[in-house]
């Protein structure tokens, strides 16, 4: 489709100043929503990362959780390079966004107008922004997927040379090897790569081979297990006391809130339009189709997971609003400001962090465990700090329950892998084993009433009986309690 006269800029704003502006729109949402302190995803890939960088502990030799090695070789680099921070994974994040929202300009520009790619870019990038899509979480593993995802699709698509459609397989490789559910998004574009022209098919193919054989060679030569990778990457995820195990009742309501109760309603004016106008069963349309299976496939909702909705029903979006520029006498540039209007994130957040940033507060008390405000999130990294100023670089130290954040900060090793709790059987096991055989010289137990509720009887009380058995108590911090081992 071919635009009479179209518009390069918009409110006099080019499409990189539009990117730039989405970026630091993202940097504000990534710096300043709470919690200000590694989230508790990043914990765990910190503490990986930083076992495999500082300690020679191999990803789930030194520290499980269902993610790539790729997020923890980040996080791994980020410690080796600037020490304990979130800032540098975030602004790697936020980087790698915006090449995405670039890529969403390209491939828009190409197939509909530039001026649609204007509005593809608006949308998909205030739409990163969301609450209801993980918008502050720019460092997990989505980001990654869904550019490479789309720089595949640019590549193999998009380009003249057919030649291209290897780099375009390389890319979706690397996307895969950081989540498994980009195969979601791999699917439908190896498809119509075969529509389009079968042998940059075979090449696209490939370099996706091409690219996950040298991530399996670089993890053997690292002393990565690549069962242990398909173990506590896939198969474990799916047994009884996993993050997938939920009752149906669950699922349904976390499909109507993350579907129908957030700003993903927003798109959906232009996405079911889009069906009417085009008739055909495209490239977009099976996408999307995917691209929801795999969220309803993985059935935990998470909101980044909604991340590989946004790039498609954005074309989707950019589409029609070009049909109604062209078919009817509308401003773009009122358009696109009404766009940003609704599409801009509701959110004060930003402004109360700026304000705690210059107004000292003392809202916590470190003896008796009171939280005086409602910023409990800080208080994980001010226990982690004590333990690591409180302990030997050697010695080991258990946290029970979720509490990964404070293993983190605290620079010290679980004296197992299963330093955040998991309760899969395997997990049980391998975590009892550990404590029995390899007693760390502090355990810190939560008092909270999300303890108790959310973390089995029967680890609780095995972890109860080794404190009873071995350890005095030394201090509570912020309703956590302290034990420290009899010597």
């Amino acid at each position: 489709m071919r635009e009479i006269s179209a518009e390069n800029k918009i409110f006099g704003l080019k499409p990189l100043s539009f990117i730039g502006i989405l970026a630091i729109l993202q940097v504000a949402i990534a710096f300043l929503t709470e919690p200000m302190i590694f989230s508790f995803d990043e914990s765990m890939w910190q503490y990986i990362g930083r076992n495999w960088f500082r300690n020679g502990l191999v990803p789930y030799a030194g520290g499980v959780d269902n993610k790539s090695p790729l997020i923890f070789l980040i996080f791994g680099i980020s410690d080796w390079l600037f020490g304990v921070n979130f800032w540098f994974p975030r602004l790697l994040g936020t980087l790698t966004e915006s090449v995405g929202v670039f890529l969403i300009f390209k491939i828009a520009e190409k197939s509909i107008s530039r001026r649609a790619a204007l509005f593809a870019i608006s949308f998909y990038g205030l739409s990163l922004l969301w609450r209801s899509t993980g918008g502050k979480y720019v460092s997990y593993t989505e980001t990654y997927a869904v550019t490479a995802i789309l720089a595949a699709i640019w590549f193999t698509l998009f380009c003249a040379r057919k030649k291209y459609s290897f780099i375009g397989g390389f890319i979706a490789g690397l996307g895969f090897g950081f989540r498994f559910s980009a195969g979601f998004g791999i699917a439908p574009l190896f498809l119509f790569a075969i529509r389009k022209n079968r042998k940059a098919a075979i090449l696209f193919l490939a370099g996706l081979i091409s690219a996950i054989i040298l991530l399996v060679l670089l993890a053997f030569i690292s002393g990565i297990q690549i069962s242990e990778f398909l173990l506590y990457g896939f198969t474990d995820n799916f047994s009884t006391g996993s993050p997938t195990d939920h009752s149906l009742a669950w699922k349904a309501q976390a499909f109507a809130d993350g579907f129908f109760y957030s700003e993903l309603l927003l798109f959906y004016p232009a996405v079911f339009y889009y069906f009417i106008l085009n008739r055909k069963i495209d490239f977009l349309k099976v996408w999307l189709f995917s691209e929801f299976l795999g969220i309803i496939v993985i059935g935990i909702f998470d909101r980044v997971h909604f991340k590989n909705l946004l790039p498609v029903m954005s074309l989707m979006s950019a589409f029609v609003v070009n049909w109604l520029l062209e078919n009817y006498k509308m401003n773009a540039s009122y358009l696109l400001m009404g766009i940003w209007i609704l599409f801009f994130p509701k959110t004060f957040e930003p402004l109360f962090a700026i304000k705690r940033i210059f107004i000292s507060q003392n809202s916590l008390s470190a003896s008796d465990g009171r939280l005086k405000t409602w910023d409990e999130q800080d208080s994980k990294k001010k226990i982690g700090l004590w333990l690591r100023s409180n302990t030997m670089p050697g010695e080991k130290i258990f946290i029970a329950g979720y509490s990964a954040e404070i293993q983190a900060y605290s620079e010290r090793v679980s004296p197992s892998i299963y330093f955040n709790v998991t309760q899969t059987p395997r997990a049980r096991k391998k975590l009892f084993a550990d404590l029995n055989s390899n007693m760390p010289a502090l355990v810190v137990i939560p008092l909270s009433d999300r303890y108790t509720n959310s973390v089995s009887a029967d680890i609780r009380s095995f972890v109860n009986r080794i404190v009873e058995n071995n350890y005095v108590r030394d201090t509570s911090l912020y309703n956590y309690a302290v034990f420290r081992y009899k010597k």
